[in-house]
């Protein structure tokens, strides 16, 4: 098979989705690995390192598109990608379909194979793939929330650790899951005053087993959000609905509990956000303001860290890509369950119920289409 890896395109998007590692592991097994100019350069790997791995180094994206198999990317195809996209091609990214019906529409009509690492899931409930960047994205939204709290960026000018007589800010995380229990991990850690809630009994009851002491588990409701609001410093959403749109908890209207000049961290905003007054932003103009409340909306956060990210995420991808690459594509779809809940559009149809589901599209079983 050739494998193409295209440099990302996305604003302050500076991860590569395959390291000169795998490419080695790849042309080994018998593939061809196309990889563009300078993709890996901002995450610490040269065109003559991926060279030396045995990979072809091409100059464009369309070049990448035309002649490979299958396309291995980070981020979702924006813009021009989408056309250069052949049908029957595998596509193996992150995609959020539920955030953008335009997406959606343009991986149906291109009639390729699209696997979304954030809906790979195995047996036991858990995603392999959202896990590395969801570890990175909580504790960077503590990091990111802290600076936002400071004066000069329009904040309360409040230290989320506090110092000895003045107390610590207080973070209400929405959302209990991988998340949720980094950015409290992160956040405990530097001394804040920490909420988080969850709809889950038993993984509250899990939190509350393995946080400090300055960590309050609570069930997530309506009520106890509202009740919180007016004492939070920073809110996290950290809200995952695996394919479809996060729930927006907060809406517009109970941002008046807020105090002016908090600040909100809108995780969940490749999935529409979990909290109404959230849209997108990037690196570059991170926050917004709406009711006197900052919002950063960054929607790839881990891509300012592409070191890290790249090997976090890598290092679980790569079982998966080999697969793709190395087994017929039926054959992966047939029998290993991650993959399979992992595909969401299939020549044109769509096969994930939540993404159907977002956009009142026909829903079409892969069963009826292998």
């Amino acid at each position: 098979m050739i494998i193409g890896i295209p440099k990302e395109i996305k604003e302050d998007e500076h991860r590569v989705s395959l390291t000169p590692f795998g490419a080695e592991e790849l042309v080994k097994s018998g593939n061809s690995v196309l990889i563009q100019s300078s993709a890996g350069v901002s995450s610490g790997f040269s065109d003559e390192t991926y060279i030396k791995s045995g990979a072809n180094i091409l100059k464009t994206s369309e070049e990448i598109y035309s002649k490979s198999d299958m396309i291995v990317k980070v981020k979702e195809p924006i813009d021009h990608e989408i056309s250069l996209i052949k049908k029957d091609q595998i596509i193996f990214t992150f995609f959020h379909f539920a955030a953008s019906k335009e997406l959606t529409n343009g991986m149906i009509e291109n009639e390729s194979i699209a696997i979304a690492y954030e809906t790979v899931q195995k047996d036991s409930g858990e995603l392999p793939l959202l896990i590395p960047m969801s570890e990175v994205a909580g504790r960077m939204a503590v990091q990111n929330g802290a600076k936002c709290l400071e004066e000069n960026m329009g904040g309360k000018g409040k230290l989320l650790s506090g110092v000895p007589g003045v107390e610590p800010a207080t973070v209400t995380i929405l959302g209990g899951g991988v998340v949720g229990t980094n950015a409290a991990k992160l956040a405990s850690g530097m001394g804040a005053k920490v909420n988080i809630l969850d709809i889950n009994p038993e993984r509250l009851r899990y939190l509350d087993d393995i946080m400090p002491s300055n960590v309050c588990t609570l069930y997530s409701n309506r009520h106890n959000i509202s009740d919180l609001l007016p004492k939070t410093d920073l809110l996290i959403g950290a809200v995952l609905v695996v394919g479809a749109k996060a729930p927006n908890l907060v809406t517009k209207e109970m941002l008046q509990y807020m105090d002016k000049k908090s600040v909100i961290v809108d995780v969940a905003v490749d999935q529409g956000g979990c909290v109404e007054t959230c849209k997108p932003t990037t690196h570059k103009n991170p926050t917004y303001e709406v009711s006197g409340i900052t919002h950063y909306c960054v929607a790839n956060m881990p891509g300012a860290v592409p070191y890290t990210s790249t090997l976090a995420l890598s290092n679980s991808t790569f079982k998966y890509i080999y697969k793709l690459a190395n087994t017929r594509l039926e054959n992966n779809l047939s029998n290993i369950s991650e993959l399979r809940s992992g595909l969401n559009i299939y020549k044109g149809n769509v096969t994930h119920a939540a993404v159907a589901e977002s956009f009142s599209i026909p829903y079409s079983p892969l069963d009826t289409l292998l």
